[in-house]
């Protein structure tokens, strides 16, 4: 967890601005509040089938080159200025993607080459101006931007076209008004940011319902120390929190609660802080697509490094 323990110290700065973000432009109108508007948004996010695969175990590689994604995206979501929820949905369609297409994490440019489609893709739809293609740097790698394309064509494609996914920015507001008993606490709506931004790096978004994650990094940035049978008690006081499951959210809060304390542990004594080098690799290769038995397979193939790069 340590590198997302970092992502929140470094995070701190970016959201320091909370008017920001009580004003950002996300697809919740006026009246978030509103429980029926809410529960319309909970339906649309059931839709998307969020359920744990425990027949599919993530081995550890895995782990590190989504975690090594995850951060190229970040940082190019400071470069550009992106606002975070542009960054989470660009994660969503990363994991929701590799959800029903496997792709070999030693080829790392293939990840990167999956995290630039995405991130391109959640540019269009959540930002007011998208940079093209060329614009978006991948440390050693050059990309042309009909590979990109492609890449992007076929995301498309194994997402069925649907991509106007629910974040948990469409439900910050709404938690924040019902579990304040008084007015929220000044940093509330950047801590809850900082916290869902460090809960994206840590788990598989197709674990955990954008509603629930919203809850747990309300819950843990109003009070990083309720008990199971508190956060419960908390839930059961606000009748249209039923579609939430006590469980789910507790599952998402020990995780964000973990993350605070390790938070504050390293601000504390930030020497201990450890950051994964960025590894290089100058792979000149070009896409293509294979299927297996049960889940999809996504095969990238080498071709001769002097040649061009291009897809078949």
């Amino acid at each position: 967890m340590r590198d997302s323990y970092s992502s929140l110290l470094c995070l701190d700065e970016d959201v320091g601005d909370e008017d920001a973000f009580i004003s950002f432009k996300s697809s919740a109108p006026s009246d978030i509040e509103d429980d029926e508007y809410v529960q319309m948004l909970v339906d649309r996010e059931m839709s998307f089938g969020f359920k744990t695969d425990h027949s599919f175990l993530i081995l550890n590689r895995d782990k590190i080159a989504r975690l090594d994604a995850v951060a190229w995206i970040l940082r190019t979501r400071d470069v550009f200025g992106f606002r975070f929820q542009t960054a989470y949905l660009c994660v969503a369609y990363l994991d929701r993607f590799l959800s029903r297409r496997a792709i070999d994490s030693e080829k790392t440019w293939a990840i990167r080459l999956l995290s630039v489609a995405c991130l391109s893709l959640a540019v269009k739809m959540d930002e007011c101006r998208a940079p093209a293609l060329s614009e978006f740097a991948v440390e050693g790698y050059n990309f042309e931007s009909k590979v990109i394309q492609r890449m992007e064509l076929l995301v498309l494609n194994t997402l069925e076209w649907r991509m106007n996914s629910i974040t948990p920015f469409a439900f910050f507001h709404y938690f924040i008004a019902k579990f304040c008993n008084q007015s929220p606490p000044p940093n509330v709506v950047s801590r809850t940011v900082q916290l869902t931004m460090a809960i994206m790096r840590e788990i598989n978004l197709m674990d955990h319902r954008p509603s629930v994650i919203a809850a747990a990094a309300v819950l843990v940035a109003l009070d990083q120390r309720l008990t199971r049978n508190e956060l419960e008690s908390k839930m059961n006081a606000i009748f249209s929190c039923r579609f939430l499951q006590a469980e789910d959210v507790f599952s998402c809060y020990r995780v964000a609660q973990e993350l605070d304390k390790e938070k504050c542990a390293l601000s504390i004594n930030p020497s201990t802080t450890q950051l994964r080098p960025a590894v290089d690799v100058y792979d000149n290769s070009s896409v293509t697509s294979a299927v297996s038995t049960k889940r999809k397979r996504l095969t990238f193939y080498d071709c001769d490094p002097n040649n061009e790069k291009r897809p078949r």
